[in-house]
């Protein structure tokens, strides 16, 4: 069924419909955003490389102290 895929036909009417749905106006500052958000993923990916540290793999406070904390914080009464 899906045998060659995407032809160059199949790109050209995508974008037509992408043009007419959003607009010549929306399209360059749409581009630009996207660009822009793709170079922050990409320098935050090279700084976290250097680091040496893996996405999840920032210490963090294990879930019953944090908890046990938030309940002593709203046992004690605050004074205004």
């Amino acid at each position: 069924m899906l045998r060659n895929g995407l032809e160059p036909w199949h790109l050209l009417v995508l974008a037509i419909v992408v043009i007419v749905l959003f607009g010549s106006k929306k399209l360059p500052d749409s581009a630009r955003a996207l660009g822009q958000s793709l170079r922050i993923l990409k320098s935050e990916t090279k700084a976290m490389k250097e680091d040496g540290a893996t996405p999840g793999a920032a210490p963090s406070e294990p879930a019953t102290a944090g908890a046990a904390r938030t309940t002593s914080e709203a046992a004690t009464p605050t004074a205004r």
